[in-house]
């Protein structure tokens, strides 16, 4: 009987609760509120790592005859401060040395005076100096981001390779750099109309403006119809420019002893001389060049003479490179410091300056290559290359030459 009871009231309760809900259903639970959203906060814009926004900014370049004292004077600042400055400075940017069209910067306080806050000048295309003014006089070097773009190019040689850069609106630095790889390997006075060229390169970048070439990844020069690759590769940590065959471009000599120059006279048994009137051999080869035009050693060497000859070849150097090549420089307008009998030099190293002395009708270089004693054509001089990829890293420079070629071909030549 009680489970009976049990039971009846158990199913009372459920249907007074059914029919409680059924009448009065639960309230819905509420929506949950949304989070506002953050308000993003702008990033400051600097400059020179300064806040802009914060400041009134004044910009002007360095008038002719223009210091340091004529340019803060107009903005109140006592002399006396003008001084502190002047010598804070010295550890770090030397004052005197402030040029002619070079911008600078006044940083001005948002107050009613407009009161300088900072000076800044700008030393060249990345470096600036800056000077915090007030009561306690801060001055320290800071330097422009630089961003790196990957660029390729190419193009025809039609008179010179500086001509076919500006033809082609590429940087004409990268015509330097181009001649920098690529000295041990092809002679640059030697190019000729119709050479062509491919290269993948970066440039570098303050802001919008270009300010010089980066690295060259990758080239390739046609030269008279032959392909000369260069392709940038690290070995024992160091970055060089290695062939198709992995033969480092590096020779044993450089290709001429002057940068950018014109030959004027080349290799002959049997040349009419200028001033002489007369024909007899002429075993070398005339550079034309500025009188003061730097000559270079065309390989690391010793020097064995150097003197004077009046009715020759005036001032002139031998550098004695190994035992089968020497090397002579004549007609010198000086010499380099230091250069003197014994003394050795390295590949490069400038010796001496382009000049017109001894038996000379205009300034000239007179270079000439003896090879076991024997004179010989110095445009036919073949070195060996030097530092090859080794066989560890043969693998690893396929990799890389065979990538880098296939960019290459991407490159449309322009014409």
């Amino acid at each position: 009987m009680k489970k009976y009871i049990a039971e009846v009231v158990f199913l009372l309760a459920a249907t007074s609760l059914f029919v409680l809900f059924s009448v009065n259903p639960p309230a819905p639970k509420p929506e949950p509120i949304p989070e506002p959203e953050p308000i993003p906060i702008p990033e400051p814009v600097l400059l020179f790592g300064l806040p802009a926004d914060s400041f009134h900014i004044e910009t002007r370049n360095i008038q002719r005859n223009q210091n340091l004292s004529d340019i803060l004077v107009k903005k109140n600042i006592s002399y006396q401060m003008i001084d502190q400055l002047a010598r804070k400075s010295k550890a770090i940017f030397d004052v005197r040395k402030i040029k002619h069209k070079n911008p600078y910067h006044f940083f001005l306080k948002k107050d009613s005076l407009q009161t300088p806050a900072y000076f800044i000048y700008e030393i060249d295309n990345t470096d600036y100096v800056v000077y915090q003014l007030g009561d306690s006089i801060n001055i320290y070097r800071g330097q422009k981001p630089i961003h790196r773009q990957l660029r390729t190019a190419s193009g025809t040689i039609k008179s010179s390779l500086w001509n076919a850069m500006t033809e082609n609106n590429i940087n004409p630095v990268l015509a330097n750099e181009l001649s920098d790889i690529y000295q041990w390997t092809i002679d640059f006075y030697g190019i000729q109309r119709g050479d062509q060229f491919r290269v993948i390169y970066e440039e570098m970048y303050v802001d919008s403006t270009p300010i010089g070439i980066g690295e060259i990844f990758a080239c390739q020069f046609q030269h008279m119809k032959q392909d000369f690759y260069a392709f940038q590769f690290e070995q024992d940590s160091s970055l060089s420019y290695f062939d198709q065959e992995g033969n480092s471009l590096k020779k044993a000599f450089l290709k001429s002893p002057l940068e950018f120059s014109r030959i004027s006279s080349r290799f002959s048994n049997s040349r009419y001389h200028p001033v002489l009137k007369i024909r007899r051999p002429h075993h070398g080869v005339d550079y034309a060049a500025p009188t003061g035009t730097p000559v270079r050693s065309i390989g690391d060497g010793v020097v064995t003479r150097k003197a004077y000859q009046r009715r020759g070849g005036g001032n002139y150097v031998y550098i004695k490179h190994n035992s089968v090549y020497t090397t002579c420089y004549m007609h010198l307008h000086g010499y380099a410091k230091g250069i003197a009998p014994g003394v050795r030099v390295k590949q490069g190293q400038i010796i001496g300056y382009v000049g017109a002395t001894g038996l000379a009708t205009g300034p000239h270089l007179d270079f000439r290559v003896f090879r076991n004693g024997s004179p010989m054509d110095p445009l036919k001089v073949e070195a060996p290359p030097v530092e090859p990829v080794n066989e560890a890293n043969k693998a690893a420079f396929e990799a890389v030459k065979d990538s880098l070629s296939r960019q290459l071909e991407l490159i449309p030549l322009s014409s």
